[in-house]
């Protein structure tokens, strides 16, 4: 379970570094949306306590296969047991219960006491880079592995459900901490800004602090009123710029 868990995050973060960050650094540098390089050591440091997280989701991960093992979960295999349309269903449940956990888990953890104790390492990456994804503080990181273990033990979900919601938050947590603006120019992308979290919304709260504290939607941000006052136009400028091909040297030397 540790081995799937945290070749996930190597393999998804070590692409998305790999493309933004090494190969096509240039295509992509007008969308960073801090200028600043990462401190000295940060990747480091952030692969170690993510090592650890990625302990503890497997731990958590284990526990709840045995759950389902002793039939106390109501993850199902059999497709028919449930309508075709709960598939979806329960999977759009799921992310929207996750997202109302996470975000007053998220409101709370920045009160001064608190923040001190279990969300300074999370912080510690005042520039974000892919690799942050998983970086928390260990009792953080036990916050965040008991969410779903706990919901499917009232939930009914599919087996490949639930392993669509594991690739979803891994995915979405990589992004939201790339500190690039991937969503897209034109309709698109003002659809995404508006209702889904990116690196600019997130990046904002790495910067701000008291704003943005959504997982993977916008909606208890805008209804509390804790989105950033500047994120409407920094999105806008990150996602209205074209990424460019890297310049290409050649030709005669003078």
């Amino acid at each position: 379970m540790f081995l799937v868990v945290i070749g996930r995050y190597l393999l998804i973060a070590g692409i998305f570094h790999g493309v933004f960050y090494v190969w096509q650094r240039e295509k992509w540098r007008a969308r960073k949306i801090n200028g600043r390089p990462h401190k000295p050591g940060q990747y480091r440091r952030e692969v170690s306590w993510s090592t650890v997280t990625a302990l503890l989701f497997a731990v958590a991960g284990a526990g709840l296969l045995l759950l389902w093992q002793k039939g106390y979960t109501k993850v199902y295999l059999n497709v028919h047991e449930y309508p075709l349309w709960w598939l979806p269903l329960s999977l759009g449940i799921a992310l929207l219960l996750h997202e109302t956990y996470y975000y007053w888990l998220h409101r709370w953890m920045h009160r001064p006491k608190v923040f001190r104790l279990l969300h300074k390492v999370h912080h510690d990456s005042n520039i974000t880079s892919p690799w942050t994804a998983f970086s928390f503080h260990p009792l953080e990181g036990v916050l965040q592995a008991i969410f779903l273990p706990a919901l499917l033990l009232f939930l009914p979900m599919h087996l490949y459900v639930v392993l669509t919601q594991l690739t979803i938050m891994t995915f979405s947590s990589v992004i939201n901490h790339l500190d690039i603006e991937v969503y897209p120019r034109g309709a698109p992308g003002r659809f995404f800004g508006r209702f889904l979290i990116g690196a600019t919304h997130h990046s904002l709260h790495h910067k701000q602090f008291r704003y943005n504290y959504g997982l993977y939607f916008t909606f208890w941000d805008k209804w509390k009123r804790t989105e950033s006052p500047l994120y409407a136009s920094l999105y806008e400028e990150k996602r209205g710029v074209k990424a460019q091909a890297p310049a290409r040297t050649g030709g005669k030397s003078k």
